[in-house]
């Protein structure tokens, strides 16, 4: 009788094959058992950054990581609170083969390097912090997880320094010209002049005659570093705003307010959907005192802080791993969180877009991917997952509050993302 062996079985074959005799390893669980889910994604990157390899166990407990042991390792889950289980060979090859059951809706993806992590963001003053009234959940999630990541800018972007990173993240930005929009409220104030002046000195730095000329040709180096390749993840305006820049593709849609001329009153109609990531079919908000920059941002929700929930889909964790990925939780439905880019409305949405988290009574999306060439994005929209309505000027989040947030546990999945080895995604 002849043995068939589907491609699954060999897969656990060979990765019970590699398996040295009488291993013990360490499990991070990730459901209800965790005492920090932020932290564990940090031991998870220290474990990779220290040379050795990892499993990302998709639908398994919350979304389990796991590695060989040490007594280093073991310290150190110690050392920053993360709960842990020690498990011998054996039972670690029992749980690879549960796993690996075609019936079950499980993955072992094994991650091999700890990706390079880049945070676009301003730093302006002597000591190199941002001059910005506002924080960034990225890097507050990054800090306190512990995972090392880098700063970059303007000049950085345009003189090609992308190339040296895994993934990048897009910091609280408009990609516009326009400043946020934040003219009416904040126009007087002296962070605002600051920002405006030292962005106008930038941009003639690098020979734009406009903030919004410089912002788009940033705008165009980021799509070429995803083009070529790479991660970017964004959140709050930096992702409707970069969408928008992309498409009016030099067409001056900021008021004289914002950059000493009047607008292109046909701007709406010489929009060039076809060059954008996410969005398309959107109308430009021409009011240059209406704090919002278009009609995809959902700001007219009728939705209520105690009734705004999103949900987080379910993908074929064998068959969409990338999708599975970047929705490990251990709740499929997360409270809402604003910000100047609160949500995304559906029907401004293109086609091939992967939707993977919506409150689908307003009619919305909040967390969506897409791929670009060999490049991968995710948008996710709000400002802090811990902060219903973060404001201007309001303190940063304690994420010891916070150790186990599945809001912020979504960016953290983006971060370890490029750490996979890269599976073939079934059509």
């Amino acid at each position: 009788m002849k043995v068939i062996v589907t491609w699954v079985s060999m897969i656990v074959i060979l990765m019970i094959a590699a398996l040295p005799a009488n291993a013990a390893y360490i499990l991070l669980p990730m459901d209800l058992e965790q005492k920090n889910h932020l932290k564990a994604y940090g031991i998870t990157y220290w474990v990779l950054d220290k040379g050795a390899e990892a499993w990302w166990f998709l639908n398994y407990r919350g979304g389990s990581f796991a590695f060989r042991h040490n007594n280093l390792f073991e310290k150190e889950c110690l050392t920053r609170g993360v709960s842990f289980e020690i498990l011998p060979d054996a039972q670690f090859n029992a749980i690879i083969q549960e796993i690996s059951s075609p019936e079950l809706n499980m993955d072992a993806i094994k991650l091999e390097a700890a990706p390079k992590i880049a945070v676009y963001t301003p730093n302006f003053n002597e000591k190199g912090e941002e001059v910005q009234p506002w924080d960034d959940a990225v890097t507050m999630v990054l800090t306190y997880a512990e995972i090392p990541y880098e700063t970059v800018y303007d000049t950085d972007v345009l003189g090609d320094k992308l190339a040296q990173y895994d993934w990048l993240h897009l910091h609280h930005e408009d990609f516009t010209g326009q400043y946020g929009k934040f003219y009416r409220t904040y126009h007087a104030f002296a962070w605002y002049r600051e920002n405006q002046k030292r962005m106008e000195a930038l941009a003639a730095a690098h020979g734009y005659a406009k903030v919004s000329q410089l912002k788009l040709a940033v705008a165009k180096k980021i799509r070429e570093y995803v083009v070529g390749g790479g991660f970017m993840f964004a959140m709050c305006s930096a992702t409707d705003t970069y969408d928008i820049a992309l498409a009016a593709n030099g067409v001056d849609i900021c008021a004289e307010i914002y950059d000493g001329d009047p607008a292109d009153p046909q701007a709406q109609e010489k929009l060039d959907f076809s060059k954008t990531f996410a969005f398309e079919n959107f109308s430009l908000i021409k009011n240059p005192l209406y704090y919002e920059h278009s009609t995809i941002d959902n700001r007219n929700r009728k939705v209520t802080p105690q009734t705004d929930y999103f949900t987080l889909f379910d993908f074929s964790a064998k068959w969409d791993p990338v999708p599975t990925m970047l929705t490990q939780c251990h709740t499929r439905t997360v409270k809402g969180f604003m910000g100047q880019s609160t949500s995304f409305r559906k029907n401004h949405i293109k086609s091939h877009v992967l939707v993977l988290g919506e409150n689908k009574p307003a009619n919305e999306a909040k967390y969506l991917h897409g791929t670009l060439h060999e490049g991968q994005w995710s948008f996710y929209g709000g400002h802090d997952p811990e902060d219903y309505q973060h404001f201007v000027g309001d303190p940063d989040t304690d994420l010891n509050l916070h150790p186990n947030s599945p809001g912020y546990r979504l960016i953290l999945n983006n971060v370890l993302f490029p750490a996979a080895r890269k599976k073939k995604q079934k059509t």
